[in-house]
């Protein structure tokens, strides 16, 4: 009896171990999960006070509209020549304007330094701002400085070097017919050297050119070993030498031919690889390129006069005591050739080659005869 009365007593203090052991950790757990609930959930933060919204004055915003795409490029950039051409090339498809414009007459400068007539050019181009561009391609190395007053300031384009007679020539040509195509406003585009001369006022050759429906390409066939004899076989079947042409390099032609030549890439590579001394690219890639493609709608004629009736490699130069006004009304007014299906004595409107010495009588005589301002 006694013996069982101890063996109740154990039974009944090992349940209520067990028991009070199973609430303390029952309470001890709700106990953490309550203190991790605290810490995982965040607190939640008020949202920031928005702020006052002010008026809008409509009076005073601006339209950009296509103010910037229109405004003419800073002509010293750092555009590589395949960047350069890619965003020359660019052509809207849509004809009609959606702004009121100008054309613009953009006269390229191929240079091996300055310009030795720049006062001359300046006379010419007094009175009619708004109506030119002007494009400078010297020497890399030409480090020369230009008056801020000369509208040859900072007009100076990103250039390499060229030499006589090498493919190099035709690479700056389009060089600067790139940078004058990204100016939307230039519609007709000249090439003049450093020793070249206006024979006309500003208003009469802009007139000529915005006026003409034929661009001035020149371009002609030559028999002999200095026009088909340069022509070299492995050229066709893309050229083939019926189609070889000869021509002077000073060209004058529209905008739409000059996109063309500056995103040729078929016989512009041709050249390139096949149009070696004594072929000399300048004198044929040009007057070829658009007897093919383009012959319709080219004068065939330079608007640049030179003199080559020395011979030679080079045309005549001309020094102080050759300029005269007789020499000059020879240079205006004796020739005769077609501008717009009629015929006509204008038909040089620019020469060459003259020399910085010649300057002090062209401004002696020019302004008065070619009738400047």
């Amino acid at each position: 009896m006694h013996l069982y009365n101890l063996v109740s007593y154990f039974l009944i203090f090992c349940s209520g171990l067990a028991l009070g052991l199973t609430i303390s950790f029952y309470l001890r757990d709700i106990s953490f999960n309550l203190q991790l609930n605290q810490v995982i959930t965040p607190t939640p933060t008020p949202a920031p006070t928005p702020p006052p919204q002010l008026p809008l004055k409509t009076k005073n915003l601006t339209r950009v509209g296509l103010k910037e795409y229109l405004k003419p490029p800073n002509v010293m950039h750092d555009m590589e020549d395949n960047e350069l051409l890619w965003r020359a090339s660019m052509v809207p498809r849509i004809s009609e304007l959606p702004f009121n414009r100008t054309p613009k007459v953009a006269f390229m400068f191929l240079t091996k330094g300055s310009v030795p007539l720049a006062r001359l050019w300046e006379l010419f181009f007094k009175g009619h701002e708004g109506l030119y561009s002007i494009y400078v391609h010297p020497n890399p190395s030409f480090n020369g400085t230009v008056p801020q007053h000369s509208v040859f300031h900072g007009r100076r384009v990103a250039s390499k070097a060229v030499k006589w007679g090498e493919f190099s020539m035709v690479e700056a040509e389009r060089r600067l017919l790139a940078n004058a195509l990204l100016d939307v406003s230039n519609q007709r585009f000249v090439l003049l050297s450093e020793s070249c001369i206006p024979l006309f006022n500003f208003s009469t050759i802009y007139n000529y050119l915005m006026g003409s429906t034929e661009t001035f390409v020149e371009v002609y066939d030559l028999p002999g070993p200095v026009g088909q004899g340069r022509f070299n076989r492995k050229m066709s079947p893309t050229i083939k030498l019926k189609q070889w042409r000869k021509g002077s390099q000073w060209f004058e032609m529209d905008r739409d031919l000059a996109i063309e030549v500056i995103s040729d890439k078929k016989y512009f590579t041709i050249f390139e690889r096949y149009c070696k001394p004594s072929c000399y690219s300048d004198e044929h890639y040009l007057p070829t390129y658009v007897n093919i493609n383009f012959w319709k709608r080219n004068s065939n004629r330079t608007l640049t006069w030179v003199d080559w009736s020395k011979g030679g490699p080079h045309p005549s130069k001309f020094i102080r005591y050759d300029v005269t006004i007789d020499f000059l009304k020879r240079l205006r007014n004796g020739s005769k050739c077609v501008y717009n299906g009629k015929r006509t004595n204008i038909c040089y409107l620019f020469a060459r080659k003259f020399t910085a010495h010649a300057l002090d009588r062209l401004l002696r005589f020019a302004p008065k005869l070619m009738q400047f301002n």
